[in-house]
């Protein structure tokens, strides 16, 4: 494949990059490259671990980030609305927030940059596997409201389901205040 040719650049968030996946299918089912290191040379995958999420529909996983993290995702079975928040102040998208529909039938691939805070509602039962490019680190493990009211994300429910962690994750004022990624 020619990743100049499924490879795309966000239009509302810099660095973010979405791989149009494609299948190959015949009469014993279907094949699909998921992840190549070449796709995001920009990477060092040295410390490379793939990791498996699995959520019942209306469980809502997020908002999390890293400063020391990239993640790549795929959903392999199910359908979810991933929202995406850039907290690099640094970044001419600062503040903006995406919406990617992503599912097993319909991709695409989402790289996410450090810095830039990460969820997903599950709108069917859903599984979503994830490359990222360090060790798991709890240290690096940040988060951000789901439902801050500043940025007044779309999600399309009213009550998921959440984790205790993620019903207790700072709102954006309180981020700024506690210093976020330049």
């Amino acid at each position: 494949m020619n990743a100049a040719s499924f490879l795309r650049e966000s239009e509302r968030i810099a660095g973010v990059r979405m791989v149009d996946l494609r299948a190959f299918s015949d009469e014993r089912g279907r094949f699909m490259e998921t992840f190549r290191r070449e796709w995001f040379p920009q990477v060092n995958w040295d410390r490379l671990q793939m990791n498996r999420s699995d959520s019942r529909q209306q469980v809502l996983r997020g908002l999390h980030w890293h400063r020391r993290q990239v993640d790549y995702w795929v959903v392999t079975r199910g359908l979810i609305r991933a929202v995406l928040v850039d907290l690099r102040r640094s970044s001419p998208t600062w503040r903006r927030v995406e919406r990617v529909e992503m599912g097993a039938e319909s991709g695409p691939g989402l790289f996410i940059p450090e810095g830039v805070a990460h969820g997903f509602l599950a709108l069917d039962d859903s599984t979503l596997t994830y490359v990222v490019n360090n060790y798991y680190d709890n240290s690096d493990e940040q988060g951000l409201a789901w439902d801050d009211p500043q940025l007044n994300i779309p999600w399309g429910t009213e009550e998921p389901q959440l984790s205790v962690r993620d019903r207790s994750n700072p709102t954006l004022a309180e981020l700024e205040v506690a210093g976020l990624p330049a």
